[in-house]
């Protein structure tokens, strides 16, 4: 035992009195960095890339304007930084002018969603290039008009402000033109310009993910990056840190001083912990214990690992208190309750408390690490979460319509949906997964597309939900291997149960959807009692009557067309998407193509033999 006590009191001395030297990654992160009359700082960077996260390199022009360079997009001035808000204010360094307006040579401007994106409600111009003269010209389109010298021709230019959710306006002026440009508008910023070059040349909003690192700056350090690890730090003065620095004020005796205790503390629990095993015999509780610290601490890895997509993080306290002790169930799901909260500002949420979540918690993973890589009007927003061991929440956008499901099979009062109502719920799920599937810089597989999954908000805009099985795929890669089965009966492709039938790929999101789609139609189509409680059966009966061009025995259509042929683009659609091989079926870009093109080019797939 003597021995022991000497090596001890040696670290003891030995920490005590080892010297102290600055960090050299601390002194250069605290260095004060301007470019004009903008501070720098984490995380964007100018020289230094250890002090911003990668993507963030600004450089400094004339010392007077600092540049952004987006992915595909080129150069960006920026004017303003707002970093409590996590936006900026920028605009294109190559501003626009009549001739990019008139001439049919400007084109989309693609914000890279990985690590920018627009807010969710972004105004946006949308130009329509190649439109036809201005005697065929609605006159309620004229308004719209760009004044144009009589050197581009008779062919007029259009210029719309609309936010996502206006597609009638936008879908009818794409009618009479050619070629449609879509741009960020300024939203409440400074200017007074009405041409259209000089609204554009405002620049607009754009913000982007990382961690605020607030915990880091409050307890002294500097905010960084690791480039060998290739995650973030917080650079204190000793050493770099996974989060934030020692507790306390940074000095030397401090530092020594905890650290002392620390390892005191820890030799008398270690002696006191021996003596215990060895009366006692915990072997199953240990083993289990271990296991959901092992759990613990693989998810606490993944949070840090992708600290800089995650967003806010609460304490359970905080959950407790913005649901009032859960006292407003919304709902039940597989994986626990939801309830009606509200956030400190009065904004609405919806929280997913994961009291049955699994042991490993990889339906936590997946669903932080999918969402949070998403911004997109037709997929829920994930606000924060918290986790704290087996206490893990996960806080949405509140979405008052609820399910898609509850409207399905309603024959009756003020739940009853439209069929124009049914065929934009579809077009908006379409676009949502076309943007899971294409649109993100990492492709995202839902597998569990169904109606309960399908939110509504007011104006029964639909939105995606519930990411707990969802994969991630490496780049753009398509095929993914996956042990097991995901999904729900009735929607899971044949190819995730059974590999004789394909691989799993982003065709199996599509197989749900066009299931979906197809229980959309059933809804209205047939009486309660000659539904088939099997989704089996109703795509036999559908495709033998679309065959045959026989009656549907549509409900809530008078003599109306334009019903007649949603409803029958709906069917032909969800028929090529539920084929039994998974390369007969159409990707999610060319189902949204069907969905909003002519019927008449649409034809009829072969039978799903399943």
């Amino acid at each position: 035992m003597n021995r022991y006590i000497l090596i001890f009191f040696f670290f003891f001395f030995f920490i005590l009195r080892k010297p102290h030297a600055t960090d050299e990654n601390f002194r250069i992160c605290n260095e004060t960095r301007k470019c004009g009359n903008l501070s720098i700082n984490f995380p964007f960077f100018m020289e230094e890339a250890r002090c911003g996260y990668p993507g963030f390199n600004i450089s400094c022009k004339n010392n007077i304007n600092p540049i952004i360079r987006l992915p595909d997009d080129g150069d960006y001035v920026i004017h303003n930084i707002f970093y409590q808000d996590q936006s900026f204010h920028i605009s294109r360094a190559d501003p626009f002018d009549a001739d990019d307006v008139c001439s049919n040579s400007i084109r989309n401007i693609s914000i890279p969603q990985d690590p920018f994106f627009l807010p969710p409600k972004q105004v946006n111009m949308s130009l329509f290039f190649d439109c036809v003269s201005v005697s065929e010209l609605p006159k309620s389109l004229g308004f719209f008009k760009v004044v144009c010298d009589a050197k581009y021709g008779t062919n007029v230019t259009l210029s719309l402000l609309s936010n996502y959710n206006e597609y009638s306006e936008l879908s009818y002026a794409s009618r009479y033109c050619n070629k449609t440009v879509v741009l960020p508008a300024p939203v409440d910023l400074p200017g007074n310009e009405t041409a259209v070059q000089g609204i554009l040349n405002r620049g607009f909003i754009s913000e982007w993910k990382s961690s605020k690192c607030s915990d880091c700056e409050a307890s002294g350090g500097k905010c960084g990056f690791d480039d060998n690890a290739n995650n973030f730090k917080c650079f204190c003065q000793d050493r770099p840190r996974p989060s934030s620095c020692a507790p306390g004020k940074n000095s030397h005796a401090h530092i020594k001083v905890a650290v002392g205790y620390s390892i005191a503390g820890t030799v008398v629990l270690i002696i006191l912990l021996a003596c215990f095993i060895r009366t006692f015999s915990f072997n199953d509780r240990r083993f289990i214990w271990q296991m959901k610290v092992e759990g613990d601490k693989k998810i606490e890895a993944f949070l840090n690992r992708h600290e800089f997509l995650t967003p806010k993080r609460y304490r359970y306290s905080d959950v407790k208190n913005m649901t009032n002790s859960f006292r407003d169930k919304l709902g039940k799901g597989g994986y626990g309750n939801v309830y009606k909260g509200k956030l400190l500002d009065g904004q609405l949420v919806a929280v997913k408390i994961l009291n049955k979540s699994k042991s490993n918690g990889e339906d936590f993973m997946h669903e932080v690490s999918s969402i949070s890589r998403t911004s997109h009007v037709n997929i829920v927003t994930l606000l924060s979460f918290c986790f704290e061991g087996r206490r893990r929440a996960l806080i949405y956008e509140f979405v008052p319509n609820g399910s898609l499901e509850k409207f399905i099979f309603q024959k009756n009062g003020d739940r009853q949906l439209t069929w124009e109502m049914l065929y934009k719920i579809a077009v908006g799920i379409a676009r949502g997964l076309e943007y899971l599937h294409r649109g993100c810089k990492t492709r995202i597989l839902h597998f569990d597309i169904k109606p309960h999954n399908i939110l509504l908000d007011d104006d029964f805009c639909p939105k995606i939900s519930d990411f707990g099985l969802a994969k991630l795929c490496p780049g753009k890669e398509s095929v993914i291997s996956m042990t097991g089965c995901r999904g729900t009966i009735g929607y899971i492709a044949p190819e995730v149960y059974s590999r004789n039938f394909g691989r799993v790929s982003h065709k199996s999101d599509v197989y749900s959807y066009g299931m979906m789609v197809l229980e959309m139609v059933g809804g209205k189509i047939l009486n309660d009692e000659d539904y088939q409680t099997s989704e089996i059966y109703f795509p036999h009966w559908i495709y033998s009557r679309i065959e045959l061009d026989e009656e549907l025995r549509l409900q809530g259509i008078v003599d109306d067309d334009v019903d007649q042929e949603r409803v029958r683009k709906m069917i032909l659609v969800s028929l090529w998407c539920i084929q039994t091989d998974p390369a007969n079926r159409p990707p999610m870009s060319r189902v949204l193509e069907m969905m909003e093109g002519n019927i008449d080019s649409l034809t009829i797939p072969p039978k799903p033999f399943l």
